[in-house]
């Protein structure tokens, strides 16, 4: 039973930050864009696309971190000494983000400031995520069941790969949505914009696909070896299959669609990396049956988990119908 709950919280854990990496991936994004349009009423236009729902997106991150330490607290014991500096960059960022985001608005003479605070507070909490996702995928050294590596171990040219296309892949999901919820000048040039953006994403995903099998042998042999590559191999061909739609959807003046398929492209990045960490918490270091707390705290845990995931998708759900569709450019938010 207790092996049970234990991968039916991972299941929890994995969901919540696949949800905050889909909604929070394409707020960020438009703050990491905010360069390429230069005009204040072109920027209100886009942070009004996402003022209704910017905040609660952080729910998940919330929920993920949290779940972390309370069902599996040895893996949080280890990964977070591992990655304090990206983390703690990361969570300054957000913070500096969302305090731009609210500013810029009530200081018209100083709103380029605060906006160059938001492309800032975006763009650093992008990479940083990236930056530990890489990290993690690397690997951490582990001794006696701590951390026992280096302050700078984080830090390597494969992290800083993975911290730059989760920086451009959330840049195109920013294009996107503004495809998707913008009309006039904003979406062309959003759609325009969104074109070089897929096409480095697509290059990166490649790089890093064919980098991480030699990171590791566990990786290699889940990826490569049978029976298991005849599954894997799905991954790679549903990445060009949305890879097809993103295109299709930009070269035909589609809206929704390009949004769907970039979104369609991290899930099944998330998945590839879920295909190379499984059974592992860590990565070949602690799995997720050794790193789960006892069975009585999964118990108790699940049942309020069982109550609050529901709500939180119910609102989250009815805050994205509510504000469904186009936004009106002099009908803003604020």
């Amino acid at each position: 039973m207790d092996i049970e709950l234990s991968f039916v919280w991972a299941g929890i854990i994995a969901f919540a930050v696949l949800a905050y990496v889909v909604l929070d991936g394409f707020d960020l994004g438009i703050g990491i864009v905010f360069p390429f349009f230069r005009h204040r009423r072109d920027r209100d236009v886009m942070t009004n696309t996402i003022a209704p729902v910017w905040d609660g997106n952080e729910t998940w991150l919330v929920l993920g971190g949290g779940g972390l330490m309370a069902v599996f607290p040895l893996a949080y014991a280890i990964i977070l000494p591992a990655l304090y500096m990206p983390i703690i960059l990361m969570l300054v960022s957000l913070i500096f983000r969302g305090v731009a985001f609210e500013f810029r608005w009530r200081t018209h003479h100083e709103s380029h400031l605060w906006d160059f605070g938001f492309w800032i507070g975006s763009s650093v909490a992008a990479v940083m995520q990236g930056i530990a996702l890489g990290a993690l995928v690397q690997g951490i050294t582990v001794s006696n069941r701590q951390y026992a590596g280096g302050w700078w171990d984080w830090l390597t040219p494969f992290s800083i790969l993975t911290g730059i296309a989760v920086l451009v892949g959330y840049a195109l999901l920013g294009v996107t949505w503004l495809n998707l919820k913008t009309s006039g000048d904003i979406q062309a040039r959003s759609a325009k914009l969104a074109r070089p953006l897929s096409l480095l994403l697509l290059a990166l995903i490649g790089i890093v696909s064919l980098w991480t099998p030699f990171i590791n042998g566990r990786y290699f042999e889940r990826w490569f070896g049978w029976p298991t590559a005849f599954f894997s191999s799905f991954v790679p061909l549903l990445l060009a299959l949305c890879a097809f739609a993103l295109w299709h959807g930009l070269t035909h003046d589609k809206h929704l669609q390009p949004f769907l398929a970039a979104l369609g492209l991290f899930v099944l990045s998330f998945v590839g990396l879920g295909v190379s960490f499984y059974p592992y918490m860590i990565p070949g270091v602690l799995t997720i049956k050794d790193a789960a707390a006892p069975e009585s705290s999964l118990k108790f845990l699940l049942v309020g988990a069982a109550v609050l995931v529901p709500i939180i998708l119910a609102y989250t759900g009815y805050a994205y119908w509510v504000f469904r569709g186009k936004i009106d450019p002099d009908e803003g938010y604020h």
